[in-house]
Order: structure tokens, then C-alpha cells, then sequence
């Protein structure tokens, strides 16, 4: 099976793991070559992953994520963010701690 799985660059994997869980992905794994290492985490969502990796250099700070959802204003409710509407449907835009975007949508029928 091929897959692209994005990796974002954090801080805190532990902090942005449970940030990602308010949008519905779950704790897959984590990985540290010792005690005290970074960490790389996996979280998933159905079919969807991320890495969450607090290695310098494994990604660039500032990323963005595009999140289509069946209900975005629900996800902008829970986050206090504003959904507004652009000409493909209605989107609300979202930082995790790390300042990486989500730019989460539901497309127009």
C-alpha cells in the first residue's frame, strides 16, 4: 500500500499529540532511541497519520495541513476559531502549539 504521511515539527510531542486528538486523531505509537531523546510520535485518524517529530531538521516549523471534515463549523466551535466561506465551501484555519496550520473544510456539494 502506498501512503504519504506528513511530518510536523513540535516542540512537545506529547502536548501536540493531544492537541491533534481534539480533531479526532489517536496516539498510534512513540518512539525515542534512549531515554530522554526526542520523541516521534504517530497519530491517526481512519486512514489519515501524521508524525509529530521534536527531531530538529525532520521538518520545517510553520507547516500547513489541509483537514476535510463533514462539519467544519463544529471543529471551529471546539477550537473558538471563526469558519468563514470561500468559493469551494467553508474553511476555519487553526494553530497547534507549535505554530503549524490546519486548515480545516468542508467542501461545497
Amino acid at each position: 500500500m502506498d501512503e504519504l504521511i506528513p511530518v510536523l515539527r513540535v516542540e512537545d510531542a506529547a502536548v501536540a499529540a493531544g492537541w491533534y486528538e481534539r480533531l479526532g486523531f489517536t496516539k498510534q505509537w512513540e518512539h525515542r532511541f534512549e531515554p530522554g531523546f526526542p520523541a516521534f510520535v504517530e497519530v491517526a485518524r481512519d486512514e489519515m497519520r501524521i508524525f509529530l517529530s521534536e527531531h530538529e531538521g525532520d521538518a520545517r516549523p510553520g507547516t500547513l495541513l489541509y483537514l476535510r471534515v463533514a462539519d467544519v463549523d463544529a471543529v471551529a466551535a471546539e477550537f473558538g476559531a471563526q469558519a468563514r466561506d470561500v468559493p469551494w465551501g467553508r474553511e476555519a484555519e487553526l494553530l497547534d502549539p507549535d505554530g503549524n496550520r490546519v486548515r480545516v473544510g468542508t467542501p461545497t456539494d
